[in-house]
C-alpha cells in the first residue's frame, strides 16, 4: 500500500511539475508573440510616415517654386500698375497663402504623429490648393 501511494504521489508530482514548465513556455510564448506585434507594427508605421514626410518634402518644393513664379508676377503688375489686376493679383496670392497653410497642417499633422488616414487627407487637401494656386497665377498671367 505504501509503494502505490508513492507511485501515485510521484506520477501527481510529475504532471503537475509538466502543467508548471508547460505553463510556463507558454506564457514566454504570449509576451513573445506580442512584443514582436508591437515592433512590427511600430516599423510599418514609420514607414508610412517616411512617405508621407516624402510628400510633405514634394509639397514644400512645389510652394517655393510657385512663390517664386509669383514673386515674378508681382513685379510685373507693379510695373504696369492697373488696379484692375492688382485686385487680381492679391485674389491669387491669397490661394497661394492657403496652400501654405495646408502644407503647415501637414506638418503639424505629422509632427503630432496623426493617424495615417488624416495626414493623408491633409496631403491631399494641400494638393489640390497647390492646384488652385497654380490656376489662379495661371488666369492672372492670361490676363496680363
Amino acid at each position: 500500500m505504501k509503494k502505490s501511494r508513492l507511485n501515485l504521489f510521484r506520477v501527481t508530482s510529475m504532471t503537475i511539475s509538466i502543467l508548471g514548465v508547460l505553463m510556463i513556455v507558454a506564457t514566454i510564448i504570449v509576451f513573445a508573440y506580442i512584443g514582436v506585434d508591437k515592433i512590427s507594427s511600430g516599423i510599418s508605421s514609420g514607414v508610412d510616415s517616411g512617405s508621407a514626410y516624402d510628400e510633405l518634402a514634394a509639397l514644400n518644393s512645389d510652394y517655393s517654386a510657385l512663390k517664386v513664379q509669383y514673386e515674378s508676377v508681382k513685379t510685373d503688375i507693379n510695373n504696369q500698375g492697373t488696379t484692375e489686376l492688382k485686385k487680381e493679383y492679391i485674389n491669387a496670392e491669397l490661394e497661394l497663402v492657403k496652400a501654405k497653410s495646408a502644407i503647415d497642417d501637414v506638418e503639424s499633422a505629422l509632427s503630432t504623429d496623426k493617424p495615417a488616414s488624416v495626414v493623408n487627407e491633409r496631403i491631399n487637401t494641400a494638393k489640390e490648393q497647390l492646384q488652385t494656386a497654380k490656376q489662379s497665377l495661371s488666369d492672372l498671367r492670361e490676363k496680363m
